[in-house]
């Protein structure tokens, strides 16, 4: 019995494709799997989420470069020569049992992935067994910096602008928005979630490595998106909890001005002021740059090192109060909230700008 040679050159054709999709497989995924696709494991949720992304990863290299590679042979065997512009093609009907294989095997993949995937969801987002033990952190987004609220040993309110983590503690924040949609996100912890006014997000991650860690806006919200950053500090729990019960511990008295009226500005902490904010305000030390005050570089607005020297008392007020009057160059307006004269009390005002005149001495 003679054999078609039409099935003959099928048969070769698809032995061909198979070999070839073997080897691109075994390369992609390789390839994919040494790739150093992010920074970091900086908390134990990381880990899931890196294998997860994995199991994406072999599972989507070999779909990819099946579909790739049975276009290519399509576009070999089947491709026009010249002499049939003109004619049909041959009239080919279709497989039912082809179809049922290539429905079925994608939506067995896809149900399993989506299992798989489910269950990666509910272990990172599982609250700890003692969940009192948790702590908890209000983290509030605003144009253009990150503010952060603890819970201090005697159960008052931390404002601060700088985020100090335990090693090995689970950690929930809470966030918000007082304006637009932000998106608080360090990468090194994988977790991120949209910061949105009018409703609270959260997520909870258990840091597992000290160190210094980006904290950014990932989701685009204005002309100073590109710099919202804040640091994460991670520390050992002994240097957390000194730490928090540093900043709950109770100011010192301010002596009372003379004749009963407000406290003097030198009784003010304005180096603290300048980092920290009062709760009200967004603190000037996350958006300048001041040796004294050790704040980074790079922040939204200029450094003030460079930008204040040689001023007076008075200009530099106006700055704060009146923001858009005193534009910097390279700097955009809108971006300075035009707010302080309200945020800040008088005397707090007062002291935050002897402070600037002071440490921008040359």
């Amino acid at each position: 019995m003679a054999v078609d040679p039409r099935a003959r050159t099928s048969n070769r054709t698809i032995g061909q494709m198979v070999v070839v999709g073997v080897i691109a497989s075994a390369i992609g995924v390789a390839w994919g799997l040494y790739i150093d696709w992010f920074p970091i494991q900086g908390s134990s949720q990381a880990k899931k989420i890196d294998e997860l992304w994995d199991v994406l990863l072999i599972i989507a290299v070999p779909v990819f470069v099946m579909v790739v590679v049975v276009i290519l042979f399509a576009v070999r065997d089947y491709r026009q020569r010249p002499g049939e512009e003109l004619l049909d093609g041959p009239n080919v009907h279709g497989s039912t049992r082809l179809e049922i294989i290539w429905t079925t095997i994608p939506a067995v993949v896809i149900f399993v992935l989506v299992g798989y995937a489910a269950t990666i969801l509910s272990d990172i987002e599982e609250a700890p067994a003692n969940a009192a033990q948790e702590l908890k952190i209000d983290v509030t987004g605003e144009q253009f910096a990150w503010t952060f609220k603890y819970k201090g040993a005697d159960g008052k309110d931390v404002n601060t602008t700088r985020l100090y983590l335990p090693k090995g503690r689970s950690v929930k924040f809470n966030v918000r928005s007082k304006d637009v949609i932000h998106d608080f996100w360090i990468p090194e912890m994988r977790m991120k979630v949209d910061a949105v006014p009018g409703i609270v997000t959260s997520y909870r991650i258990t840091p597992i490595r000290e160190g210094n860690y980006p904290v950014v806006c990932a989701e685009l919200c204005g002309l100073g998106h590109s710099v919202m950053r804040q640091t994460a500090y991670v520390q050992s729990a002994d240097k957390f909890d000194a730490w928090l019960a540093k900043q709950s511990a109770p100011a010192p008295a301010a002596a009372p001005a003379e004749g009963g009226g407000a406290a003097p500005a030198a009784a003010i902490d304005a180096k603290k002021l300048f980092t920290d904010g009062n709760g009200e305000s967004i603190a000037c030390g996350s958006c300048h740059q001041l040796a004294d005050a050790g704040t980074p570089a790079g922040g939204v607005g200029p450094n003030l090192d460079m930008v204040l020297a040689g001023q007076s008392a008075d200009m530099i007020k106006e700055s704060i109060v009146e923001p858009e009057k005193v534009a910097t160059k390279g700097f955009p307006p809108g971006v300075m909230p035009p707010n302080y004269g309200e945020t800040l009390k008088p005397e707090e005002l007062d002291a935050l700008v002897e402070y600037l005149v002071t440490s921008t001495k040359k």
